[in-house]
């Protein structure tokens, strides 16, 4: 027989949302967190899997003086056109699932490991998991935010925001629920009673054969 093997959260939810407000406090309970988002960048850099095929699909035109990508150029080129956002997921996805299983695959000893990507249940990363978290917040929270906390213009603000799927299909496939549209302790308040019930669940399963 194996040991059980740590419970896989799917941690998601739309730009400005919160969902790495939510991973932290997970962080703190002692769940290992990879977070699918930063791993992107990671995936995009000179000499990374994904650098040379999307200078293929965009063109040089969207590197720095010095090489890299420029993100903020490619996304003003990807959202606003659905197609060109495919087509970068197409070739970026695929490099972050191989990073996010050697990482799942280096950690057997924690209690919960959390995949926290906005892309989550879109990419198909949320077939890795055993529940899928979806943390929301109304639509001027999300853009306030935005401007705030990224310098956005409102406009580009909402731009970012309509070029994602309608938080209402997100939460269609989630497991867990967090609103974090109010303060910070009304949101660790159901991040505590979620991984409560989330990690007696898992050490009351049975464990794995072999």
């Amino acid at each position: 027989m194996k040991g059980k093997r740590p419970l896989r959260i799917g941690l998601t939810g739309n730009i400005a949302c919160g969902k790495s407000v939510v991973a932290r406090m997970l962080a703190e309970m002692g769940a290992y967190v990879i977070d699918a988002d930063a791993i992107a960048h990671e995936v995009i850099r000179q000499g990374a899997p994904a650098y040379e095929a999307i200078l293929r699909r965009f063109g040089r035109g969207i590197l720095r003086a010095d090489g890299e990508i420029d993100r903020r150029r490619l996304g003003e080129i990807v959202f606003r056109d659905p197609l060109a956002l495919q087509d970068l997921e197409a070739i970026v996805h695929p490099a972050v699932l191989v990073e996010i299983q050697q990482r799942i695959f280096a950690h057997p000893d924690v209690p919960a490991i959390v995949i926290e990507a906005i892309k989550l249940i879109e990419s198909g990363f949320a077939r890795a998991c055993d529940s899928v978290w979806v943390v929301t917040c109304p639509e001027p929270e999300q853009v306030r935010r935005l401007m705030q906390d990224r310098g956005l213009a409102e406009e580009e603000a909402r731009v970012r925001i309509r070029a994602q799927p309608p938080q209402e299909e997100k939460i269609r496939q989630a497991d867990v629920v967090i609103d974090n549209s109010g303060d910070l302790e009304a949101t660790r308040r159901q991040v505590e009673a979620a991984w409560r019930r989330s990690v007696q669940e898992q050490s009351s399963a049975p464990e794995e054969a072999s």
